[in-house]
């Protein structure tokens, strides 16, 4: 299966941090999965750095992502024509492409996010729910 962590999600992984429950870890660790990591995430990632919202290496975090055989994901234009047909149910633009990309790829999108229930996508949250 393919499997498409958001942003916050990649951080708990990356930081070993329990926010990221025991299923969602194991879908991660799962030799079978595809895992992807959106190039939106470490754009976020980035952003919030240069603002001071999150205190991160961006050039570690790109680093540990090659290191556990993710697969990076570009922004196409199939995921920009997606978006363009997304309802807007909140304003966070990241997100939004997140939802988007993971929608055509085919993608589970794992998050904790509370308002990504609310778009048509297929979903695994942190904590365990689905």
């Amino acid at each position: 299966m393919k499997f498409l962590l958001d942003t916050h999600a990649l951080l708990w992984w990356l930081a070993d941090d329990n926010q990221l429950g025991r299923r969602a870890r194991e879908l991660v660790e799962d030799p079978g999965n595809d895992v992807l990591i959106s190039m939106v995430s470490l754009w976020e990632i980035a952003v919030k750095t240069r603002i001071g919202k999150l205190q991160a290496d961006i050039g570690e975090i790109t680093g540990a992502v090659q290191q556990e055989g993710f697969t990076l994901l570009d922004i196409a234009m199939t995921h920009l024509l997606t978006l363009a047909g997304l309802p807007m149910h909140h304003r966070d633009p990241f997100d939004h492409l997140l939802i988007a990309q993971a929608i055509t790829e085919d993608a589970t999108f794992i998050s904790e996010d509370r308002n990504t229930a609310r778009y048509p996508v297929r979903i695994v949250t942190c904590s365990g729910r689905t």
